[in-house]
């Protein structure tokens, strides 16, 4: 990574939402260490008028209003590094592993946070914003998925997880081959649940033969992976 902190823009109409739960943990260590940092920009500050006006209705009709281009753009022309933009859109490219690998890696980044029915397009085109989905569904607001895109980049950041190999062995990690994770046990080596049923660890994990315990690791990932998660089993 950069030897310069990573760095992320958020322009949204509730900056009070930043850094959410990435202010806890080890999310939170990295931030009061400076290894990353955030600066959220309300949109509301660059508004139209006495009453800072940010929206104003569809052109062709339907329900909903839009975020104008004109309040936006002023919004983005006050940061003086944006670095890559993107707009969080259900209809964007979804986000995976890969992705947010590729976006840790950048210098800084600007997430611009949908409101009401979305954003006037011409803004996305004018400073070619890129779409970034995090899933096939439709949230109130685009700060949520700001706070996933971010959380996921985030802990990628050298020294973050302490480890840097923990990342490449969960899903989708380079150990994994893609795959969804293998189950995970500890001690007791027996429990008994609540519910009156004991469950003992796996006694391959328990005998120290290595070849046999990442034999078996792989074959758990490739089992979950099919039945879960086909799709990726094509990739």
């Amino acid at each position: 990574m950069q030897a310069m902190s990573w760095h992320i823009n958020i322009l949204t109409l509730f900056p009070e939402m930043f850094p959410g739960s990435l202010d806890q943990s080890l999310s939170g260590k990295a931030l009061a260490r400076g290894d990353w940092g955030y600066d959220a920009i309300n949109i509301r500050d660059f508004g139209e008028g006495v009453h800072k006006t940010v929206d104003d209705s569809p052109y062709g009709g339907g329900a909903g209003m839009l975020m104008r281009a004109d309040v936006v753009e002023r919004a983005l022309l006050s940061i003086k590094a944006p670095g890559r933009k993107i707009y969080l859109s259900p209809r964007g490219t979804p986000l995976n592993q890969s992705l947010v690998k590729e976006l840790s890696e950048e210098t800084a980044l600007t997430l611009l946070c949908g409101r009401y029915e979305g954003v006037d397009q011409r803004v996305l085109d004018a400073h070619e914003f890129e779409e970034i989905s995090i899933g096939d569904y439709v949230l109130s607001g685009g700060e949520p998925a700001a706070l996933i895109l971010m959380d996921a980049c985030v802990r990628l950041l050298p020294g973050v997880m302490g480890n840097d190999d923990t990342h490449d062995n969960e899903s989708f990690g380079s150990a994994t081959g893609g795959l969804l994770e293998y189950p995970h046990y500890t001690r007791p080596a027996t429990w008994e649940s609540e519910t009156g049923k004991a469950f003992s660890v796996p006694d391959v994990l328990t005998q120290g033969n290595h070849a046999k315990i990442d034999e078996w690791r792989r074959a758990q990932s490739e089992m979950l992976t099919k039945e879960r998660r086909p799709d990726l089993l094509k990739k």
